[in-house]
């Protein structure tokens, strides 16, 4: 039987105005790509907020790796995430942003760094600032910062934002071959074309409310 490696009860979550979760319940097995759709606001960015632990439920519970997210941990420990924008300090390289981010938890060597940069199409040589990189450099860097300590499990909120077509086709290859090493990954995209070559499951999410479709 697979492992759900991410399950999720009622997660509600309230603000004073809004309901952007509203009893979600679903749960995600290990090994494969899934993707959630839906609209701008439709409560997608919450929901991978209240995973990664950034933002806590009103009420429910989610839990990665069988551990309760709030309660048991306040993070989880193996995990990539892309949330919005990717942000990095501007007058540092790729490969400096990435260096620094490693020493927090010094899991990774200088050679993986650059092993990482090269995977996602950047120069691990290049002095160039991340000030100066066009938006789709940013988002492959962002991609890079997410999986460079080879997490088992990957929440990207729209991965492809700023990609070309040539940087697209990139980065859904690696999310495939991520795949096939055994990677969990929850991607929420509005490109009907890249859930359909990627997931295995798909959920959509409007007004709180997340139904599963496939």
């Amino acid at each position: 039987m697979a492992e759900n490696v991410l399950i999720i009860q009622e997660a509600t979550k309230k603000f004073k105005n809004a309901v952007p979760l509203d009893k979600v319940s679903v749960s995600f097995e290990a090994g494969k790509i899934h993707g959630i759709i839906g609209r701008n606001g439709s409560g997608k960015t919450v929901l991978f907020k209240c995973i990664c632990g950034f933002m806590p439920l009103t009420s429910g519970l989610i839990s990665v790796d069988g551990k309760q997210i709030g309660k048991e941990i306040d993070v989880p420990h193996d995990i990539g995430i892309i949330i919005e924008a990717p942000g990095f300090l501007p007058n540092y390289s790729g490969y400096g942003n990435l260096k620094l981010l490693s020493q927090i938890r010094r899991k990774i060597d200088d050679t993986q760094i650059r092993d990482t940069l090269k995977r996602v199409g950047l120069d691990p040589e290049s002095k160039k600032w991340v000030s100066k990189y066009s938006l789709g450099m940013r988002q492959r860097l962002g991609i890079a910062q997410a999986i460079m300590e080879d997490p088992s499990l990957l929440i990207l909120d729209e991965p492809m934002n700023g990609l070309d077509n040539h940087g697209v086709e990139d980065v859904r290859q690696l999310l495939l071959k991520l795949k096939e090493e055994g990677k969990t990954i929850l991607i929420a995209s509005h490109s009907s074309e890249d859930i359909a070559m990627l997931c295995d499951t798909v959920c959509e999410m409007d007004a709180g409310i997340l139904t599963a479709i496939r």
